[in-house]
């Protein structure tokens, strides 16, 4: 043994200050990194530790040998006076029970550098992921993990897991000055490492643990523990999708996306939930089989609660380890665009749950959240809204949006409840509410930061999409941002989505007094780019399954559905349809079982399948039926105001030198026979369409193949065809030249 290990004091040196050791051993130092470690003492060094339940410990080290450390007080601090710093050391300590090695970790120094704590201090830092969470890194030599995390308010703050029997006094943390941002390296760590932060609060009383805000991989309830991820691989096999990802995501292309709920599409034998790749092999091939286009996943970040299906979040950065690791998922995007099928991914940036080990009061203050209930509270939902006034969260939801696009890959984001963030008074009675500084209802950080985001996000790749679930009449929610817009790509129709139903629900003897919910419509469908969403919503808390809510028997149900669905294809608009509904799932959805495949049996069932199958098929193949959807020039009337008969029919149209499209659709529970329709040019209308096509499950009533036009003026048109319909059908003409 070194001689120096004998030694106690140098030049007066006293091991420990008092009130310092009693703080650090109470878990209440703010500062630990100036207590422990290597410190220049006078013509020499001193080296502390905190070594809880150690009773000798061993300092070890290249150029010092094997130093025995003090003890100080018999509770775990040891410490020792070198005439010289140190190289890089381990402390070998003992008990009774054994041995045990620590590889010191405040002899390390700062991880942070100054650019990273001068654009964390701004709240514009942009890859708010490189910084903050927790990363395996080299550091100063040394292999381990860094720890990093914002709680400017907390006394102390720890990061705690199994490397340290989950005792915050063993590893505090070093407060970066004025960031309020706390780090820590802890060599030796590996990959898989269930850790939190152990937070002592700015208003005392005990210390509490929280998840990581920043965690890019977390666990399952109960623990809700966050996990050090791997490090990941740039190395994406996904080139050809990306280099044809702008021409497939244009305003002119066929947009059809299938939203699903990953833990309830389809359940393993067993019971279990498949996993992200188990689900690459099955739903993937399956929404390439009906045609759609895109997937829509309901949110897939972490969240403690099933039945929230995602949308109240605590782990904004990791996804959801109910079907695997981050790798797991990154292989599922992959395999999404080998199958050349894009992903959405479901954002909630307007709220988050009250759960303890989330964000709410996170450094022991109203930190994410607002401190007013009036401003920070959501009482339909029981959640607290981000305060959106403090560039560090605003930059926290920034870069969360761009993280998902750019570490995954994702095609596109869909912003859940923006109507909730865009008006202050939302759901709020009066007295309940706090004007914006004008004395007004709209939210004006809100409206802020969805235009950066929104900026943000296509200024860096044009090729993605954002979308809006918007419900009210809030102008330019998809018109850019430098004309007085919000910036989303797209915006959510809701109204049509309410008006239809509305119609589609009541019997068709008494339709004539709903007529114009459907079309309505057309009043505004090119004020704002539109998704036409049929989505999970409609088909929870008691409103039943779309099946339900069709009026009549089973043949008649069959019909309405189909004829509705057609309905929605030829209308112009993106389309959206929530799983199971393509084929007419009985019951309201649940997410505790998976979809009622058995239905699929049926010949009813199967044939509304098909029909899906094949609208999907014309929507992408036909020219008319989608490059205007977003344009009035690709959309006539025909005949709209046929009330009493129940009865709509209009044209669509696509670029010049494409073949236009007639729509024809009877609603009414009793067929049409010789019809005629007012059609814009002379020639062959073929019919491509019949939803009461035998292959659909239907009749079989009126196959008319080919309509010649006759020069008889009808509609306001010089000709004219004359069309059998069948009752609650839909069918569709393109035109072909003599």
């Amino acid at each position: 043994m070194n001689e120096r290990g004998n030694v106690s004091s140098g030049k007066g040196t006293v091991g420990f200050d008092p009130d310092a050791a009693d703080a650090l051993l109470r878990g209440q130092h703010s500062d630990p990194f100036s207590l422990l470690g290597p410190h220049p003492d006078g013509d020499g060094w001193i080296v502390r530790a905190f070594l809880p339940g150690a009773t000798a410990a061993t300092l070890i080290s290249a150029n010092t040998g094997d130093v025995v450390m003090t003890p100080y007080q018999d509770q775990g601090l040891f410490w020792v006076r070198l005439p010289e710093k140190p190289s890089r050391y381990n402390i070998q300590a003992s008990n009774d029970d054994g041995e045990w090695s620590v590889r010191d970790p405040y002899q390390y120094g700062p991880v942070l550098g100054e650019m990273d704590e001068y654009l964390l201090a701004e709240g514009t830092h942009g890859r708010l992921w490189e910084v903050l969470g927790a990363h395996l890194r080299e550091h100063e030599g040394d292999t381990g993990a860094v720890f990093a995390v914002w709680a400017p308010n907390a006394r102390r703050v720890s990061v705690v897991g199994d490397f340290n029997d989950w005792d915050g006094r063993r590893y505090p943390m070093r407060l970066r000055g004025s960031t309020g941002v706390w780090e820590i390296f802890l060599p030796g760590l590996s990959a898989g490492a269930r850790y939190k932060y152990e937070i002592a609060g700015a208003n005392g009383g005990l210390p509490f643990t929280k998840a990581d805000p920043v965690a890019r991989q977390a666990e399952m309830r109960p623990d809700n523990c966050s996990v050090l991820p791997a490090q990941w691989s740039d190395d994406w096999q996904d080139g050809d999708w990306m280099a044809t990802r702008a021409e497939r995501q244009r305003l002119d292309s066929p947009i059809s996306i299938y939203e699903v709920h990953m833990g309830s599409w389809k359940r393993s034998p067993d019971g279990r939930w498949l996993n992200y790749r188990e689900l690459a092999d099955t739903l993937i091939p399956y929404v390439v089989d009906m045609g759609f286009t895109h997937i829509e996943m309901l949110p897939i970040t972490e969240h403690p609660f099933d039945g929230s299906w995602g949308y109240q979040t605590t782990g904004l950065y990791a996804p959801t380890s109910r079907y695997g690791t981050p790798e797991d998922f990154r292989a599922f995007v992959e395999a999404c665009h080998a199958a050349g099928v894009g992903l959405i991914l479901d954002w909630v940036p307007a709220h988050f749950p009250v759960d303890p080990h989330g964000l709410a009061k996170f450094d022991g203050t109203e930190l994410y959240e607002h401190q007013d209930p009036r401003e920070g509270y959501h009482p339909d939902w029981n959640t607290l809204i981000y305060n959106l006034s403090r560039r560090e969260v605003v930059n926290y939801l920034m870069d969360n949006a761009f993280y998902w696009l750019e570490q995954f890959h994702l095609d596109a984001l869909r912003v859940d409840a923006v109507a909730s963030m865009l008006y202050r008074d939302y759901s709020r009675n009066a007295g309940e509410w706090i004007p914006n500084k004008y004395g007004g209802r709209e939210n004006l950080e809100s409206i802020d930061f969805l235009q950066r985001m929104n900026t943000t996000v296509y200024g860096a790749d044009p090729t993605v999409m954002t979308m809006a679930e918007e419900s009210t009449a809030w102008p330019g929610v998809s018109r850019p941002v430098h004309e007085g817009g919000l910036g989303f790509g797209f915006k959510w129709n809701m109204g049509w989505m309410h008006d239809t139903l509305t119609f589609m629900q009541t019997d068709p003897l008494f339709r004539r007094v709903h007529h114009a919910k459907m079309s309505f419509g057309m009043e505004y469908a090119f004020s704002e780019n539109f998704v036409l969403p049929l989505s999970h919503d409609e088909v929870v808390h008691g409103k039943g399954s779309l099946w339900g809510k069709m009026p009549g028997d089973t043949p008649q149900k069959l019909a309405n559905l189909k004829a509705y669905y057609a309905f929605m294809w030829a209308h112009p608009g993106k389309k959206l349809l929530f799983m199971g509904q393509e084929f007419g799932q009985h019951g309201e959805w649940s997410e505790q079982n998976q979809l009622e495949w058995g239905l699929l049996d049926t010949p009813e069932h199967e044939g509304l399948r098909s029909l899906v199958r094949d609208l999907n098929r014309h929507y992408r193949q036909l020219p008319a039926l989608h490059q205007h959807d977003c344009r009035p020039e690709g959309f006539q009337w025909i005949d709209g105001a046929a009330a009493d008969a129940g009865v709509f029919a209009w044209v669509r149209y696509g670029e010049p030198g494409t073949k236009p499209l007639l729509a024809v659709f009877n609603f009414a529970g009793v067929p049409h026979q010789g019809w005629r329709l007012g059609v814009p040019k002379a020639g062959r209308w073929r019919q491509v369409l019949n939803t009461e096509a035998t292959a659909y499950g239907g009749a079989g009533a009126a196959d008319n193949t080919i309509i010649k036009s006759e020069p008889e003026p009808f509609h306001g048109q010089e000709q004219s065809i004359v069309v059998d319909m069948p009752a609650l059908s839909a069918t569709w003409y393109l035109w072909e030249a003599e």
